[in-house]
């Protein structure tokens, strides 16, 4: 199909989505063009100002638009107790259960050799710097109960061996293969509640 340069680079962008491939992409830019131009320069519009305005929080690696997130500035939270997860959207989740009252900290991903995902892609020394600058009793490692989710709360796991901190993995109340984004916050509460020692 014969297509202009603009339309092309819509189309190439639109597939940086995950799950979008080239029909999905196709047919996204022309409903955007066609029947929802105002929609599209809202998306256009909010994309470059979060690129713009939203960074890290410089604790718990979670975006804010400011130094520190609300969660780490808060003083209501426990901070004597880190949550490690794997993407912003597992924190919102286990923030919707009201059953944790601790702090974070977000890797932005997963270990997964394969992909080319090692350690530093995942902040491992951000976290390990994190810990050694707050007073931490105990570690609950809430990664997904994927291959590459298990495989990364043993590797940190296996990093604070020597600590005396408590580190422990939520409980199995998930699917194995399951990923904290799409589990209910009845079961995700109770996963949290019924966490067990790794070491």
């Amino acid at each position: 199909m014969q297509t202009n340069n603009t339309l092309e680079n819509l189309i190439e962008s639109l597939k940086c989505l995950p799950g979008v491939g080239p029909k999905s992409a196709l047919r996204l830019a022309y409903y955007l063009l066609q029947r929802d131009r105002k929609g599209a320069h809202n998306l256009a519009s909010s994309i470059e100002e979060s690129l713009k305005k939203l960074g890290h929080c410089k604790l718990c690696n979670n975006f804010t638009e400011e130094d520190t997130c609300s969660i780490c500035d808060s003083q209501e939270r426990l901070s004597d107790t880190l949550c490690v997860v794997e993407m912003p959207t597992d924190l919102l989740m286990l923030e919707q259960t009201h059953s944790y009252k601790g702090m974070y900290f977000v890797l932005m991903g997963r270990l997964s050799p394969l992909d080319g995902i090692g350690p530093k892609e995942i902040h491992i020394n951000k976290l390990l710097e994190r810990i050694r600058k707050s007073d931490i009793n105990e570690i609950i490692l809430a990664t997904n109960f994927t291959t590459e989710g298990n495989t990364t709360a043993q590797y940190i796991a296996e990093l604070l061996k020597e600590s005396k901190i408590n580190v422990t993995r939520i409980a199995r109340g998930l699917p194995m293969g399951g990923e904290i984004e799409y589990v209910d916050s009845g079961t995700l509460a109770q996963s949290i509640v019924e966490r067990k020692k790794l070491i």
